[in-house]
């Protein structure tokens, strides 16, 4: 749990530093961006390829050759190098995110079943409540020493985690094999290149739409490539028949359209509370206080997580992503309706955070119930770079809304904006909702059956 809460954290520190990163190295705000979206595209494509790992014998050895690879990151966005240098250290930052899955499979293999279920709610849930702990403090040291030493404490963390893993980590039961299909992560790295720079490139869909678009469907055409890449294989990076599988498909579907509706929400919040005065609404913020807003966020999520395990011997995995959908569209509900105080910015992140928590508490419930212990990593990896997508596809259609809802020589969108992109999120969440309940309805039948 503290690794996978570390690379949570340690990704999450682009956000809070592009505006002092974009001072410090004298860059555009659209060049410091990419030291979010290039930690974002470094672990999509590395999850995958750690979880095929990680399903072999060799599952200590990939966790701490990763963390290496981290630490030697986070040393590079600490020393006085040049922007392209930081870059780099994030990208290898970013790689951190593909230990999520393999934590799962640690616990899988290690603890008692009803422990074990348990522990991989937890891992799920810390891997999402990692942003709001790293938010705030990353913006505090940046206010007080500097973007080095906001960047200071993502060293300090991993090399703690890879000191952690080298102590504790245990090795791989025997009899495990695995093989990377090296073809097929460089299509799914091509394809989740174009898909994330999509996602963070909002003003190329506004004044290069055609461009835009003929992209996308590049994008498209490469993921099919590398499905049927993945069917042909002996060894494939992701097993897409298991994929296939109803209970795979609709969790995959549920954690792609949910997770764009919770990272929009995320987005909507932090950005209103930064909001000067001057635009007629908001509370012009500062980066740390602003990231205090997720404190509410961070708590009741690692509550929804503790909790899970004990409602799930009363209610089904697929009914909690049901009820836990909904409860983040009453977030977005609640924060369409009252925004004017702050305290209601608080209610709504706390609201949010609850469902956040309890729908990753769930959701590895209803992935692994289906999949053999020894794709545990394999399975919940490509779960998680749908994760990925749904987020970056939630960040960028929130800005793209609220862009499109700023007057000509504004600033700032029109608070009106902000209301129709919580409709929206409201809409992703109820499809969210159905999507679990189909689930729901699937397990009972089988049951009954």
């Amino acid at each position: 749990m503290f690794i996978a809460l570390v690379v949570a954290a340690v990704a999450s520190l682009g956000t809070p530093l592009i505006t002092s990163v974009a001072t410090s190295f004298h860059v555009s705000l659209g060049s410091a961006q990419w030291t979010l979206t290039v930690a974002l595209l470094s672990g999509a494509v590395a999850t995958p390829v750690l979880g095929r790992l990680g399903a072999g014998p060799h599952r200590r050895a990939t966790i701490l050759a990763t963390l290496a690879v981290v630490v030697a990151g986070s040393a590079l966005t600490v020393l006085p190098l040049p922007f392209a240098w930081l870059l780099a250290g994030r990208a290898a930052q970013g790689v951190g995110l593909g230990l999520t899955a393999l934590m799962m499979g640690v616990a899988r293999d290690h603890l008692p079943e009803e422990r074990g279920a348990a522990v991989i709610a937890l891992i799920s849930v810390v891997s999402i409540i990692g942003a709001g702990v790293g938010y705030p403090l990353a913006a505090l040291l940046a206010e007080l020493g500097g973007v080095r030493a906001a960047y200071g404490l993502g060293l300090a963390v991993t090399a703690a985690a890879l000191l952690t893993a080298w102590r504790s980590m245990p090795e791989a039961p025997e009899g495990r094999s695995a093989h990377v299909d090296v073809a097929g992560a460089v299509v799914l790295a091509a394809a989740l290149l174009l898909v994330l720079f999509l996602a963070g490139e909002r003003n190329l869909w506004s004044r290069h739409l055609a461009v835009a678009a003929g992209l996308a469907v590049v994008a498209v055409v490469l993921l099919c490539v590398w499905a049927v890449v993945e069917l042909r294989s002996t060894t494939p990076l992701v097993d897409v028949r298991a994929v296939r599988h109803p209970a795979v498909a609709g969790a995959n579907l549920a954690m792609f359209v949910g997770g764009i509706g919770m990272y929009l929400l995320l987005t909507l919040i932090t950005r209103y509370a930064q909001t000067p005065h001057g635009a007629g609404y908001g509370f012009g913020l500062t980066t740390f206080v602003a990231g205090l807003v997720l404190v509410p966020f961070s708590v009741l999520g690692f509550v929804a997580g503790k909790l899970t395990p004990r409602v799930r011997t009363r209610i089904t995995d697929p009914l909690l992503l049901a009820g836990s959908a909904v409860v983040v569209g009453g977030g977005f509900a609640l924060f369409a309706a009252a925004r004017s105080d702050l305290a209601e910015l608080f209610a709504a992140m706390g609201v949010l955070g609850f469902g956040v928590g309890g729908f990753s508490a769930a959701m590895p419930g209803v992935i692994l119930a289906v999949t053999p212990t020894s794709e545990t990593s394999s399975a919940m990896s490509f779960n998680y770079v749908v994760r990925s997508v749904g987020y970056s596809l939630g960040s960028a259609t929130g800005g793209l809304i609220l862009a499109a809802g700023t007057g000509p020589g504004h600033l700032f969108p029109d608070d009106s904006a902000y209301t129709t992109a919580a409709l929206v999120g409201i809409g992703a969440m109820a499809i969210t909702t159905l999507a679990s309940l189909a689930l729901a309805r699937r397990r009972s039948s089988e049951t009954t059956s």
